[in-house]
């Protein structure tokens, strides 16, 4: 299949960088702002950006693309999708942020430093910032957003993730905000105190989870802030101005935007599809110019065209099993139904080798801390399973299937496995039935809509259901901490205190070739534990059209289109 990528290809993956919040690759034009105004923001006054935006706008230009339907939330603190990880990059920015080549550069903070121990980060504001409501923006709005984050009342999932290694964690996520050692001396000045030198913590301020809030617009209207034009109120190059569910969502150019100069594009609108032939309708009549969700019998047919893009990202495609219910919270079950998985054919095959077979956890493309491929250092270096003797793998299941108590299936209860209908993701279901049926198992699959599939996921509403994740910065701990006991994306709820002992120790030692055997010594543990079942690892394969100009696709599964133009 032909391969096109905009920008970044695997090698990117090479280096620290986030996808999830807005990037500038074009010049500083100004650090001065659009527009100014004294008006400030109550939470429940309009946005008033609205009226701001005709008196800068050059033009009519809408750029419509796709990326999936509604998307379950665009709240920072909430989102754990990429569908509204691409919305948040274009609407919020943080305190970095990522260019097209991967790597970290100003966002909202001018500069940084780091101290000699590597335990204080000091941010540095640009003057200036504004919300899109055209009231300002100061590092105490970083200070309550990230606290915000810890916050047990509002559970974010990311919370372990982006703040964990912060002084105070512990007792902030107990309900003790202020105990997280995250401060504003000024309004310019943001300092972060660590518990222990992080690499890779840079890339966490480039993170969307970590984007500032409005304070009194949060408190104004709770949860609902987030699912309205009048409450949204953002400090990215776009701000929404309209949100039709089941249609689009519409964003603007802000005109408060520190670098509102280099933004070409009038309006960004995303057309809300979760049916890709419906998708690929629109592509092909010019409603939209971009397409993610391209229907997979159409792939054939659309090898090699100039129009059709497939780029490696980092992450796998995977099962998630209820651990906290019979009889998956059996080890031997777990694996046999993972053995029993013909992950050549489901890549190759079902997959019409748009993604590849995965034979361990983390996949190509995450870094260890030597700066080699973190999977090639894997399991003294050979595959954790061979994808390549499927044979030999099915025998191995039926024994550890009868291991278990359950010989030819006899006894195991029906099951099922439940996922959303959009991609491979119903073929992969109805090849599970038959795959697992080899075993004498009864699977039932249940469709779901998208915005209900991830939260029932995640309240532990199913047996088995389809997961996946894509790296947010090529530090393996991205992934491979999914499983810790506490994470908010530990969807199964997988447990283990030899697993979670050895990301402590990932988490806090200062010598490198520690942390990297305690990572492995992780992946061991899951991989024997059969924490989840990973199938594939992904590649993002979508439509665009050759009149948009001045975008970007990251290897962390986003589309940059802040400074995308659309060529006549």
């Amino acid at each position: 299949m032909k391969k096109k990528a905009l920008s970044l290809l695997l090698a990117a993956c090479m280096v620290f960088g986030l996808a999830a919040c807005g990037s500038s690759s074009a010049p500083e034009a100004s650090t001065e702002n659009a527009t100014t105004s004294t008006t400030t923001s109550t939470g429940t006054e309009t946005n008033q950006a609205a009226d701001a935006a005709t008196t800068v706008s050059t033009g009519e230009k809408e750029l419509a693309v796709q990326i999936g339907p509604d998307p379950e939330t665009i709240d920072p603190a909430l989102n754990s999708a990429v569908d509204g990880g691409n919305m948040l990059l274009h609407s919020h920015e943080c305190l970095l942020i990522v260019d097209q080549d991967g790597k970290l550069q100003p966002g909202q903070a001018e500069s940084y430093e780091v101290s000699e121990d590597g335990l204080t980060w000091t941010f540095h504001l640009r003057e200036g910032l504004k919300w899109s409501d055209g009231s300002d923006l100061t590092a105490n709005d970083f200070v309550y957003s990230w606290k915000r984050v810890c916050d047990p009342m509002v559970a974010a999932p990311y919370a372990e993730t982006v703040l964990g290694m912060v002084k105070g964690y512990e007792d902030a996520i107990g309900g003790n905000l202020d105990a997280l050692a995250v401060t504003a001396p000024d309004d310019l000045t943001l300092v972060v105190e660590l518990n222990a030198p992080c690499s890779y913590f840079g890339s966490l301020a480039a993170f969307a989870t970590l984007s500032p809030v409005q304070q009194a617009t949060v408190e104004a209207n709770g949860d609902a802030w987030a699912t309205a034009p009048e409450t949204y109120i953002s400090n990215g190059p776009f701000y929404m101005t309209e949100w039709v569910p089941g249609s689009h969502i519409t964003f603007s150019k802000n005109p408060y935007y520190w670098n509102a100069d280099a933004i070409k594009l009038d309006r960004l609108k995303f057309v809300l599809m979760e049916d890709s032939n419906a998708a690929y309708s629109a592509y092909q009549t010019g409603e939209v110019l971009m397409i993610k969700d391209v229907p997979t019998e159409e792939i054939p047919s659309l090898e090699g065209n100039s129009d059709f893009y497939v780029d490696p990202i980092i992450g796998t495609y995977y099962v998630s099993l209820n651990i906290q219910r019979a009889p998956f919270d059996n080890a031997d079950v777990r694996k046999a139904l993972s053995l029993a998985i013909d992950r050549e054919y489901v890549a190759g095959t079902l997959m019409q080798g748009t993604y590849s077979a995965a034979s361990n956890f983390m996949g190509p493309g995450w870094i260890d801390t030597d700066g080699t491929e973190f999977m090639a250092n894997a399991n003294g270096g050979n595959p954790y399973i061979d994808t390549t003797n499927h044979e030999a793998n099915l025998d191995e299941a039926k024994q550890l299937l009868a291991d278990a108590g359950y010989p030819d299936g006899e006894g195991f209860p029906t099951i099922t496995y439940t996922t959303n209908d959009a991609g491979y993701h119903k073929v992969v279901a109805e090849y599970l039935q038959q795959a697992w049926a080899e075993l004498g198992i009864d699977l039932q699959v249940n469709i779901v809509e998208w915005s209900s599939f991830t939260p029932m996921r995640r309240n532990g509403e199913f047996d088995a259901a389809r997961n996946g994740w894509v790296g947010d910065y090529s530090d393996p701990s991205n992934m491979i901490e999914l499983f810790y006991t506490t994470n908010g994306n530990n969807d199964g709820k997988f447990s283990n205190a030899d697993f979670d002992a050895a990301i402590d120790l990932s988490r806090t030692t200062l010598d490198a070739a520690e942390r990297s055997k305690a990572l492995h010594t992780a992946e061991d543990i899951l991989m024997e534990e059969a924490g989840c079942i990973p199938i594939a690892y992904y590649n993002d394969f979508w439509l665009q059209s050759e009149k948009i100009t001045g975008s970007w696709h990251s290897a962390y599964g986003y589309w940059y289109f802040m400074y995308a133009d659309i060529a006549e």
